[in-house]
């Protein structure tokens, strides 16, 4: 048992002053006191505030950020940068994609990251024969995890076409490839590995409406709804325009209509960057129970668009944020963009609030908390009992700046992260 005293702490009704937090064996949350005394607790050197879950991550273009940045084409887009991106990856076997993932992995903790949701689709050899054991680059991404202390949910990804209407995979996706059978064969596999694992969490992903067939995506469920009914599934989904014209062309439907009308999606499901949604996704997402997985820096640097964050939010939606393809390594400035991002559209300022909450600061930061959460499967993002115990510690003390602390972390950035707990660990 160890015990943390808190000066000030971030919990779910608001800020609390002279906080012990009670951490068990297993890296849990077992109590939570206000207005205590110290005694015998660990003193925790500045504010406190739960770490941020990571919802999506694609670790190897890490390695990629930065020699994306100059003209290929007439008009450069994200498809000119997938052509990049698919070269970079060609040369990485096993131990550079460890090596690669356990450096941004150590950043993201840094950073104020709890635990990282990979949307992991790297599964063969550069020339796209499969391993002896068709986990190996899996368990590497686990291995990178543990080596920097962060929790994992790994996120295998099911892809086999190139296109809508099971169009045939390109020679720069041969190293995503499976069908259905192997897939679920991968799956199985890792969560009867590591279901009892600290710290992981073995969940699933199709790459994109694009990648997958509609029959293989219902086999599919099937199988995964036998391993783990609560099972966290991922899914691309409306980043581009592109996109959202051929889903169409294909199906006469919008990409987020048609999967909300063919598969059974709901609070375990996450559907990353649905950018492009009209105002019936938008709220036909929203009372779903899925997460919308926003990832503003990235879209931001690939051009993808503007998620409809305002009239998400007025219909009730749930949202979490993630780092995508990590051009840089920066919670607050995820949350930052994106309420910037609703600002230079509409032309007013503060847009993501609720009347309940006014601070914008505080309604992203905790937002993104449950959001990432739920979407990654794992207890975290609070600072109650039965919670995994991952805090951070900002560098200001003062009581009077409560109420702003968390506008001045994400719009100032006058405020840095000391440390990072996670399980109670530092």
């Amino acid at each position: 048992m160890q015990k943390f005293f808190a000066k000030a702490a971030f919990l779910p009704d608001g800020w609390a002053d002279d906080v012990v937090i009670s951490v068990d064996d297993h890296g849990f949350i077992s109590a939570v006191e206000k207005n205590a005394k110290a005694n015998d607790a660990q003193l925790l050197d500045g504010a406190v505030i739960p770490a941020m879950p990571n919802l999506h991550s694609h670790a190897f273009q890490r390695a990629f950020a930065g020699r994306s940045e100059f003209a290929t084409a007439t008009q450069d887009s994200f498809w000119t940068w997938r052509k990049l991106m698919y070269e970079f990856l060609t040369d990485l076997d096993a131990d550079k994609l460890e090596s690669i993932a356990t450096e941004l992995y150590t950043e993201m903790r840094q950073a104020g990251f709890s635990q990282v949701g990979e949307f992991h689709y790297i599964h063969h050899r550069p020339d796209g024969t499969p391993y002896e054991d068709p986990a190996e680059l899996s368990h590497a991404m686990i291995r990178a995890a543990k080596t920097a202390g962060i929790g994992i949910t790994l996120l295998p990804v099911l892809y086999a076409y190139s296109g809508f209407g099971a169009q045939p995979p390109e020679d720069g996706q041969k190293r995503f490839l499976h069908d259905a059978q192997s897939y679920l064969a991968l799956i199985r596999q890792l969560h009867a590995q590591y279901k009892d694992t600290p710290l992981v969490k073995i969940g699933a992903a199709f790459h994109s409406l694009r990648a997958v067939s509609p029959e293989m995506m219902l086999d599919t469920l099937t199988g995964l709804n036998d391993i783990d009914p609560a099972m966290p599934i991922h899914i691309h989904i409306a980043e581009q325009m592109k996109e959202v014209e051929d889903c169409i062309n294909w199906s006469g439907k919008r990409p987020v209509a048609w999967l909300l009308g063919n598969a059974p999606v709901n609070q375990n499901w996450c559907l990353v960057h649905a950018t492009h949604m009209d105002a019936d996704e938008t709220k036909a997402l929203a009372q779903s129970g899925a997460v919308a997985g926003l990832c503003p820096i990235t879209e931001a640097n690939l051009g993808d668009g503007l998620f409809n964050l305002e009239d998400y939010i007025k219909a009730g939606g749930t949202w979490g944020i993630g780092s995508d393809s990590h051009i840089m390594i920066n919670m607050p400035e995820e949350l930052r963009l994106l309420e910037y991002g609703q600002r230079l559209t509409h032309r007013r300022r503060a847009i993501a609030r609720t009347d309940d909450q006014p601070h914008v600061g505080n309604y992203l930061y905790t937002a993104a908390l449950n959001g990432g959460a739920q979407a990654l499967g794992v207890k975290t993002g609070r600072l109650e009992t039965g919670y995994r115990a991952d805090f951070l510690t900002l560098d200001i003390t003062d009581a009077a700046a409560q109420d702003y602390i968390l506008d001045q972390l994400i719009f100032v950035g006058n405020i840095a992260i000391k440390a990072c707990y996670i399980g109670g660990k530092n």
